[in-house]
């Protein structure tokens, strides 16, 4: 499950970062102000200069490909208009965040079924949400990650937070468990000492990463904490998982860094560091199989790197240009990839069989930054799609795209 992530919040008790001036997006003190009062300060500062060093893999679209589109819904997650800073979908289901609610909608109708962490504002603006079996995990401002299971009495119920208390109480009593956070303060290892800014889950395990500049895996089965990673040298934004295992982990320091498991070995290791962005990395998406990583930053650029042969790692292939700001979400479903950006609207991206890419439709009618994006392809219909967007207006808006080509065959059967 691919979850989506991690900037923009509402909650001005927790402090801003120094280190996320340009990243988080840059997101995060600029978009506050933007989601609060309207101005155009966020679309301002998140133009920044795009890529030209790194070829255009676009081309125009065939004329022999018709796309259509549609709004088949559009709502407002609470009366004030709070800014949407996550969509997830899971079987018949979308969550949709709004500053610490969340709440849960039934995806083909669109209605609302319910709502939790609606009592504990204290937690600060949920970010990402993951699934895992029939726990649902939430990270949060606070640093904390939430786990939560539906039951049949109670609805959802939150179980516990991460790290656990009985993780807690095996770790305490020795030094060699505590890290320096900053300035006289140390932390318990297996803790976020900062904003939980995205999850992802692979194989039974969790994998979270924070403005902390770390990366932490937790195993689902026992909520235990197995590794703890300095990640990066500024806040950590966005991770993508692949099947393998491989991690990708993208930040405000314009780097994305590649782990993996070395033979034999019990805990990551750093595979590369991937090196083309020019601001900070806020989103990213890997195709199907994992051989594409997507990146999208700050510099209005999409970034397409692609597995080479003779190497375990990624190599930048070229960009997907278009937007006029920020990218800040990305999400792959089938052969198309979405892009949400602080220009208020969505970009639909398909790769064509000689390796070039099509932007084949421009989603408008967002009044702010889109912020969060899912989507989930129709088994009834072949090449349709249905998208969610949400926005730091506070709405979402409902999809349905469908992607078709002419059908040959009559043609054929003639020559035949």
């Amino acid at each position: 499950m691919r979850v989506i992530s991690k900037l923009f919040d509402s909650d001005k008790r927790k402090r801003t970062p120094k280190h996320l001036d340009s990243g988080e997006s840059a997101t995060s003190s600029s978009s506050l102000s933007d989601a609060t009062t309207g101005s155009s300060s966020l679309h301002s500062s998140l133009s920044l200069q795009t890529l030209p060093s790194v070829p255009s893999l676009q081309k125009i679209p065939s004329a022999t490909v018709t796309v259509s589109h549609s709004v088949t819904s559009s709502f407002k997650l609470r009366k004030r208009s709070l800014p949407v800073t996550c969509l997830a979908v899971n079987g018949g289901y979308l969550f949709a965040v709004s500053g610490h609610e969340v709440s849960i909608y039934d995806r083909d109708m669109c209605a609302h079924l319910d709502t939790f962490n609606g009592q504990d504002p204290f937690s600060g603006t949920v970010k990402s949400v993951g699934f895992s079996g029939e726990k649902i995990f939430t990270a949060h401002q606070d640093g904390k990650i939430g786990v939560w299971k539906l039951t049949a009495k109670s609805g959802y119920k939150q179980l516990t937070t991460l790290p656990t208390l009985n993780d807690r109480l095996r770790r305490f009593a020795l030094p060699k468990n505590y890290v320096q956070v900053r300035r006289h303060k140390k932390r318990l290892w297996i803790e976020h000492a900062d904003a939980v800014t995205a999850l992802a889950v692979n194989d039974g395990f969790i994998y979270s990463v924070s403005w902390d500049k770390t990366l932490k895996i937790w195993r689902a089965s026992d909520l235990r904490c197995k590794e703890s990673i300095k990640a990066h040298d500024d806040a950590v934004n966005a991770v993508a998982v692949s099947a393998n295992g491989t991690v990708y982990t993208g930040s405000a320091d314009r780097r994305i860094r590649v782990w993996a498991k070395p033979t034999g070995s019990k805990r990551h290791a750093l595979v590369a560091t991937l090196e083309k962005h020019k601001s900070a990395v806020n989103a990213l998406a890997l195709n199907d199989d994992g051989s594409v990583l997507f990146s999208g930053s700050c510099d209005r650029s999409i970034l397409v790197w692609e597995r080479e042969d003779t190497c375990d790692y990624m190599a930048v292939r070229g960009a997907l240009r278009g937007h006029d700001k920020a990218i800040l979400s990305l999400f792959n479903v089938s052969d198309l990839l979405l892009s949400g950006s602080a220009d208020r609207t969505v970009r639909i991206w398909r790769r064509g069989s000689d390796s070039s890419y099509s932007c084949l439709e421009v989603l408008s009618g967002h009044t702010k930054p889109v912020k969060s994006l899912a989507a989930v392809k129709d088994t009834e219909s072949d090449g349709v799609v249905s998208i969610v967007s949400g926005s730091l207006d506070g709405e979402v808006k409902c999809w349905k795209v469908s992607v078709t080509k002419p059908d040959h065959s009559f043609y054929t059967n003639l020559v035949q």
